[in-house]
Parts: structure tokens; C-alpha cells; sequence
């Protein structure tokens, strides 16, 4: 039995035992966003750390800033170069609660699909990934030496990560860093992501009044810090969808033309598009096509804006503070430091009198990277990736953020690469997140035959 033929039929024959193992890992609401789920981190951390052992792992949790993090190791063939895995076992929060069909952290199972908070977004690809493993060392086949780091708070930034880093990286000392935390091609061709985003957030607070001011009594003569904040933002950009800010391109590495000529050949379907979010892909700047708006340039995006009487009925205030989180998408060769400084300078300079300004949560959760097309190492990828779909992989730039990714090469000295399996329809982020089991097949496919390629080099 080949191994790709012995990779293929390993779900089938242990399926009952793979998703009663998928499922437990789901019921942990591990949300790092959320201080009080800090337990629940813990026991799933203690989980994955038993179930790497029964593979044949060294494993152990590392606290750092009392954040679990899960390391392990595993012995390979002794030429073959050394692998870094990288996942994250955190979820996003469930909100808005009323729009899930079931439990969050109760999955189920419907169709080929399973629904639960995390299935795909990461435990589904990285548990797919460790299933791989365990299909690897049940054939008897070699691996590469295995090297893993599972983050309980990358939705949050991977702060308690990127701090400790220094102080893991000999630990963590690899040739390649293995990421399962992207997607396919629109179209469903299988595909590497030879890109990402940096991203950078902050808070901006603006207060007036010591307390909601009557509307009538003091309309026209006080100054509302909800117009106020709303005029400030709309400076941010020009009429064009631009960015309006002094210094917010400065550095910005231009694309070359070979990474052009490979992003434009990859079909884009407004129509699609439309039907997957409810709206047109008509947002950023004008004059450029969507698959470059979306990856290879950067943004602000206003994430959220509060101010004032919101519920039911009228209440005619002026409102005495106006809230608005933003975040900046960032391209390689941004300092996210720079842009985060540029950013509110700007909006400190357009503060009406009457009105004070606070920026809080000024946070830079990595840059973007872009990765060389031609290394020996996205070629492997691209053979197995090509044996499995019977064409060669879609390259994509992803214009999200995997934040610890950039920390990661720099200090272990790991070549990424990066190959997922998701798709629109798993909803990431949102209620009703899910992960097909052909997609779990296929991340499970991929992780062995790579693995087993590495080995034999």
C-alpha cells in the first residue's frame, strides 16, 4: 500500500475515533478574548498535551504571561529537515448568540459538515494536521524531526507568544515553519498563500460634555462628540479610497511583476463574491482590482462605533463620548509602529475645540510578509498539492493577518510556508462556523504526503 493510499483510507477506517477526538478539542470555548475562559485554555492546552504524548511526542505546557502554550517534539529521519507547526487552539467569541443554529461549543454534525465555534478556524486544520501525523507513524512510514507550537491567543494577537519568543527559540529552531491556517482559492482550487498581511489596531475615545447633555436646551451650542468622532474618520480617507494619512504608505514594498502577473491570472467572480457576503466588492480604492484592494494593499476599516441612545424608543441627547475601533491592515515593508504613530497624529490635529481626544489599545500584532515564489520549498508544496488536485496550486495573498507568523522566522530562522484548506462557506469568525470532513480529508492528505516527501530528502 502506497502512502498516499494508506493517508486516504485512515479517516474512513478510524472515523468514529478521529471525530470523537475533533469534537472533544471543539467543546473547550477557549476564547483568548475573554479573561475568564483562562480555565478553559488551561484544560484544552492539558488535552492536546496528552494526545501529542500518545503520538509519541515530548510535550509540555510552557505558562507565558500565564497564557498556556503547548510545545512538543519528535524525532525524525536524521537528514531530512527539521519542521515547525504552528496553530492555535483559541476561537473567536460566538456573538451574535442568537444567530447560531447550535451550540457554539457543542458540535454537530450535518451532512459532511461540522458546525461548532473553532471547526475550522484553527483546531479543525490544525487537528487535521496532527492527524496526518498520527496516519504517518500508523503506517510506519519516516517523518522529519516534528517540532509544534500550539498559541492560546492568536485570535488576540499572540502577545504572551511574541514576547516570550527569545526565550523559546532554541526550542522552536527549525528549517521550515509549517502553517495550516489559510484557505483555498475562491474557485476550490487547492492553493499556497505566499502572503499576509500586518495588522495594527487602536481605540479612539472622544469625550465632550460631563454628562449627556439635553438636545434641546443645549443643540447648536455644545459640541456632540458622535458628529465630531464620525467628521474625523471620514478624513481618513480621500474621495478616492485612499488613504488620507501623512506617512501611512511610506516604505510600502511595491509588488513585483512576476508576483503581479501570478495574482491577476487567478480568476475573480463579482457575482460570486456578492452572493457568499450580500454585497458588492466595491469597497477600497478605485482603479485597482479587487484581488489587489484585497492583498496587496493596505487599509484602515472602522470595526466599530458606539455612541449615545442606541435601544429601543427616542432619547434626544447630545451624547457626552463617542467610541471607535479601528484597525489597519498593513503590506510588507510598513512599520506598524510608524502607522499606528501616523494614524493618531492624524486624528489628534483634527480634535474640534471643546472636545478631548484619548487613543487606547494602540497594538501592532506583526507586519505583512510576502514569501520568494521560487525556494525549493514552495515546490514540494506545489508537487503534492498538484498530485492531490490533479492541477498545479493557485498562489494567493491572503489580506488577513496570522500575527506571530513574521516572529517566528525571525527568530527560529523558519522558511514559512503556508497551506489551508478553508473556504467561504466555513464562515470563519461568525455564527455557524464549520469545516467540511473533505476538507479535514484533504488537510490530513496534504500534511502526510508533504511530511513524507520531507522525509525522504
Amino acid at each position: 500500500m502506497t502512502i498516499d493510499t494508506h493517508l486516504t483510507d485512515y479517516f474512513d477506517k478510524n472515523r468514529e475515533r478521529i471525530l470523537d477526538d475533533y469534537f472533544a478539542l471543539l467543546r473547550f470555548p477557549t476564547i483568548s478574548s475573554d479573561i475568564a475562559r483562562l480555565g478553559d485554555s488551561a484544560r484544552c492546552a492539558t488535552w492536546l498535551r496528552q494526545y501529542l504524548r500518545g503520538l509519541g511526542f515530548n510535550a509540555a505546557i510552557e505558562l507565558a504571561d500565564d497564557q498556556p502554550l503547548v510545545i512538543a517534539e519528535r524525532p525524525g529521519s536524521a537528514n531530512a529537515p527539521t519542521v515547525l507547526f504552528y496553530g492555535h487552539y483559541d476561537v473567536q467569541p460566538i456573538e451574535p448568540r442568537e444567530q447560531w443554529r447550535s451550540d457554539p461549543f457543542e458540535p454537530v454534525l450535518v451532512g459532511e459538515r461540522v458546525y461548532a465555534r473553532g471547526a475550522q478556524d484553527n483546531k479543525g486544520q490544525l487537528f487535521a494536521f496532527l492527524t496526518g501525523v498520527a496516519a504517518l507513524i500508523a503506517s510506519g512510514a519516516p517523518l522529519p524531526p516534528l517540532r509544534i507550537i500550539l498559541d492560546s491567543q492568536e485570535e488576540s494577537g499572540s502577545g504572551a507568544l511574541r514576547k516570550h519568543l527569545p526565550s523559546l527559540k532554541r526550542r522552536l529552531a527549525a528549517d521550515i515553519l509549517l502553517v495550516c491556517d489559510t484557505g483555498k482559492h475562491s474557485s476550490g482550487r487547492l492553493a499556497i498563500t505566499a502572503g499576509l498581511r500586518g495588522l495594527a489596531h487602536l481605540t479612539v475615545h472622544l469625550t465632550g460634555a460631563s454628562y449627556d447633555l439635553h438636545s434641546g436646551t443645549h443643540g447648536g451650542v455644545a459640541p456632540n462628540p458622535a458628529l465630531a468622532l464620525t467628521r474625523m474618520l471620514a478624513t481618513l480617507h480621500n474621495a478616492d479610497g485612499s488613504i488620507a494619512v501623512e506617512g501611512f504608505y511610506d516604505r510600502l514594498v511595491p509588488l513585483t511583476e512576476a508576483e503581479r502577473r501570478q495574482a491577476m491570472s487567478l480568476p475573480f467572480d463579482p457575482g460570486a463574491y456578492q452572493r457568499e457576503t450580500g454585497t458588492l466588492p466595491a469597497g477600497g480604492e478605485r482603479g485597482l482590482e479587487p484581488v489587489e484592494r484585497g492583498s496587496f494593499r493596505p487599509t484602515i476599516e472602522i470595526n466599530g462605533l458606539v455612541s449615545g441612545h442606541t435601544g429601543p424608543g427616542v432619547k434626544t441627547i447630545i451624547p457626552a463620548a463617542a467610541t471607535a475601533k479601528l484597525s489597519m491592515r498593513l503590506c510588507p515593508g510598513q512599520s506598524p509602529t510608524h502607522v499606528l504613530n501616523v494614524v493618531s497624529e492624524h486624528l489628534r490635529q483634527r480634535v474640534p475645540p471643546g472636545l478631548k481626544l484619548e487613543i487606547a489599545n494602540a497594538e501592532s500584532h506583526g507586519p505583512g510578509i510576502r514569501l520568494p515564489l521560487d525556494s525549493p520549498l514552495m515546490q514540494i508544496a506545489a508537487d503534492v498539492l498538484e498530485r492531490m488536485g490533479g492541477e498545479p496550486p493557485a498562489i494567493l495573498w491572503e489580506g488577513g493577518s496570522i500575527p506571530v507568523v513574521a516572529a517566528l522566522w525571525e527568530q527560529t530562522g523558519a522558511a514559512p510556508l503556508l497551506v489551508g484548506f478553508g473556504c467561504g462557506e466555513d464562515r470563519v469568525h461568525a455564527p455557524n462556523e464549520s469545516f467540511s470532513l473533505t476538507q479535514f480529508r484533504e488537510a490530513l492528505r496534504f500534511s502526510g504526503l508533504f511530511l513524507s516527501e520531507l522525509a525522504a530528502t
